[in-house]
């Protein structure tokens, strides 16, 4: 699920975290969402409403006269316009105001006003977010039936460390992106992801690894996660995080670890997508210290890793599916669907390095899906938030057919 075409609110209140607002609005952008950015005045001291006016493309709104023009800022247009507002930093004091009903500023008539979801994520300091009235106002407005984004932990400006960190923007995407995927399409299915690369160690500080980032993994079980899937993730080392509830995420290194986890899950699943980049070679033996550096050249002896998908491949129960990835530079279909068949895959999803943007590391990704009548489905370049969401597509089709 996107946010493309979503109407959003962003209101900023008075914190030192409404920098971050920048990224959020940025990230809506991104999402293709319409942003409208509504600011306190506390706010305009921590950012300039030119840097959110600059990312989201439209002036902010800070007050009910727009004083260049004289024009009405009308709060209840404003309010009946939006999907969803997020107010994000949310201060202790805009949290009472909009508890008790006190439409002092622009932003709480907005609110007071408004038929749509609110979110709000609050932002303090560690003892202002354990105080009882807080937490007592924020109660309350949940009960209004208003999302509550949790803050985090970590340090704060204060210099104290605890609870009443802003939510990163990532995370707070991620909940609106929940909230309008409300329809879970995929409840009660069991799926199995496996990601990134695997790495095989050589020495101490040497291993073999490739260029996989995991990204189109993640974006996968994000995807099913969403649908209401119970999504198991087995995932080599990356810089990536899940956002998910939903997704149980298990960290290995290398393709031994990988193939034991993912086997260990297997027959519990009813979707299996082996995504990862699992390395076909790791060393014979292992030197427990750091080979130094000597004469002109150097061998390493290679072993075969166990073929992941091939060996679960012939455990495949009635009713499971699954999809293999293949990544080539040349006969690409013809790899693509021998890979498909003997590893007794239900589908096949070939990228090829040959296409500007598809492949290791990029935010997008081309791909084509062979199933095993060997039909091929192209598609064109996109994001890898929606080939993920293409991918999910095909299997709830599948599962429409049974």
């Amino acid at each position: 699920m996107n946010l493309k075409g979503k109407k959003i609110i962003v209101g900023v209140t008075g914190s030192i975290a409404a920098y971050k607002s920048a990224l959020l609005v940025r990230l809506l952008i991104k999402e293709e969402a319409e942003v409208q950015v509504v600011m306190t005045q506390a706010a305009t001291e921590f950012i300039t409403p030119l840097t959110l006016s600059t990312l989201s493309k439209r002036p902010v709104l800070t007050s009910f006269v727009n004083g260049e023009n004289g024009f009405w800022n009308n709060h209840v247009e404003l309010g009946l316009w939006a999907d969803a507002i997020i107010i994000a930093p949310a201060t202790a004091k805009t949290i009472s105001k909009l508890t008790s009903g006190l439409a002092d500023d622009f932003l709480t008539t907005i609110y007071l006003s408004a038929r749509c979801p609110v979110f709000f994520a609050p932002a303090m300091d560690v003892d202002m977010y354990q105080h009882p009235s807080t937490l007592k106002n924020i109660a309350t407005l949940q009960s209004y039936g208003n999302h509550l984004i949790e803050a985090g932990h970590g340090e704060l400006a204060s210099g104290l460390i605890g609870d009443g960190r802003l939510a990163e923007p990532e995370i707070i995407i991620h909940k609106l992106k929940q909230h309008f995927a409300s329809k879970k399409i995929a409840k009660g299915k069991k799926v199995l992801i496996t990601a990134g690369p695997t790495v095989e160690p050589i020495d101490p500080v040497r291993f073999i690894s490739n260029r996989s980032s995991g990204k189109m993994g993640y974006a996968i079980a994000h995807a099913f996660a969403m649908a209401g899937a119970q999504v198991t993730l087995i995932s080599g080392p990356t810089s990536l995080h899940v956002t998910d509830e939903n997704i149980r995420l298990v960290k290995v290194e290398t393709a031994e670890q990988m193939f034991l986890k993912t086997k260990e899950y297997f027959h519990a699943s009813d979707v299996v997508i082996f995504s990862a980049a699992v390395a076909d070679y790791t060393a014979n033996e292992v030197a427990t210290q750091k080979i130094k550096k000597q004469g002109f050249n150097m061998t390493i002896d290679l072993k075969k890793t166990t073929d992941i998908a091939g060996t679960l491949g012939k455990e495949k129960k009635e009713g499971q599916l699954l999809i293999g990835f293949a990544l080539e530079t040349e006969k690409e279909l013809e790899y693509a669907a021998d890979k498909l068949e003997r590893k007794n895959l239900d589908y096949i999803v070939l990228n090829s390095l040959n296409d500007s943007g598809a492949g290791f590391a990029h935010d997008t990704n081309k791909i084509s899906v062979i199933d095993k009548n060997k039909n091929v489905n192209h598609f064109t370049l996109k994001s890898k938030d929606e080939v993920a969401q293409d991918i999910l597509s095909i299997v709830l089709s599948k599962w429409n057919e049974v």
